[in-house]
């Protein structure tokens, strides 16, 4: 497990490439995908900390979710201010403070 400092940029550069992942698909409980982050610009470090959480817990739970805030560094405290401005660390803080776990499913892509 890697050790969170104070910047989401020197926090990024120790996470695992995710040269190959398409997305990563959160499932509910029930099966059902209720959000995927793209391998896009914009979304890539999203993509970087879900795959890294994914390769590192069992399931994306209240354990999990904590450490990914540490990973978001200076975004965490602007996603608790600012609502919907950070969805992808929205749905941490929810899981953190109780929510239902997910489960993280990497899916690399095709060819």
């Amino acid at each position: 497990m890697i050790a969170a400092g104070t910047s989401f940029k020197d926090n990024l550069r120790q996470l695992p490439p995710i040269d190959g992942v398409q997305r990563i698909d959160l499932i509910d409980e029930t099966g059902t995908v209720v959000a995927s982050i793209e391998n896009q610009p914009g979304k890539q470090g999203s993509l970087a900390v879900y795959q890294y959480l994914a390769q590192t817990f069992d399931a994306l739970d209240a354990k999990a979710a904590e450490h990914g805030l540490l990973i978001f560094a200076e975004h965490t405290p602007d996603a608790r201010t600012r609502p919907g401005a950070h969805p992808n660390i929205d749905r941490l803080l929810t899981i953190a403070e109780g929510g239902t776990p997910l489960r993280i499913e990497i899916v690399a892509i095709e060819g």
